[in-house]
């Protein structure tokens, strides 16, 4: 599958790709996952149906390559030397930033769940490189005797982090913040892992 997509993909040039991600971001978070279409994404970036269909097979994986392409960086680049400065080091967008992701959030929950073209492409193409990638600082930590190999939190950091960010907006009803979830990583993660949060 990546090797086709690559080859699709082979033809835009990079600023004109991160233009029609953006504006399939603004679609998104406009209209919502259903009622975004291709014919509204050809319209809005003066795109043929076709090309798109050519470089991205369909909406699933548009609209998961446009949600890949707008996160800053590689997760398992960040290393400070330290299990809380990396956890830390993850949330380095602004409050105005995490509140544009926590919208997208919302307008792919429910589609994530009811079509099967979107759950795998966000799989495949967000959720599991992404997991892959945290895993590189969770190994450090425990090379560095900071966290035991042991240690049944591990299983559950991602799920942590990841509830922490979306139960926010229905708890609070407000999106999450870098002060929040510092906090949050401070209080609940590095306990659980045995980690002094200082």
């Amino acid at each position: 599958m990546t090797e086709v997509a690559t080859v699709r993909r082979s033809r835009i040039t990079p600023e004109r790709e991160a233009e029609l991600y953006a504006a399939v971001l603004d679609l998104l978070r406009e209209v919502g996952y259903d009622a975004l279409t291709m014919d509204a994404v050809a319209a809005r970036t003066r795109s043929s149906k076709a090309t798109l269909y050519r470089q991205w097979g369909g909406k699933a994986e548009l609209v998961v390559r446009a949600m890949r392409a707008q996160k800053p960086g590689v997760i398992s680049d960040i290393d400070t030397g330290s299990l809380r400065g990396d956890l830390h080091g993850l949330i380095s967008q602004d409050d105005c930033v995490m509140e544009e992701n926590a919208a997208l959030m919302r307008a792919l929950a429910m589609a994530v769940h009811m079509n099967e073209d979107l759950r795998r492409a966000f799989k495949d193409l967000l959720v599991e490189p992404e997991v892959a990638e945290f895993q590189a600082i969770v190994r450090r930590a425990i090379e560095r005797g900071e966290v035991r190999a042991d240690n049944p939190a591990l299983d559950y950091m991602v799920h942590m982090l990841v509830g922490a960010f979306a139960t926010r907006t229905m708890i609070d009803e407000r999106p999450p913040t870098r002060e929040f979830l510092i906090s949050y990583i401070d209080a609940v993660v590095l306990p659980a892992l045995g980690v002094s949060p200082r």
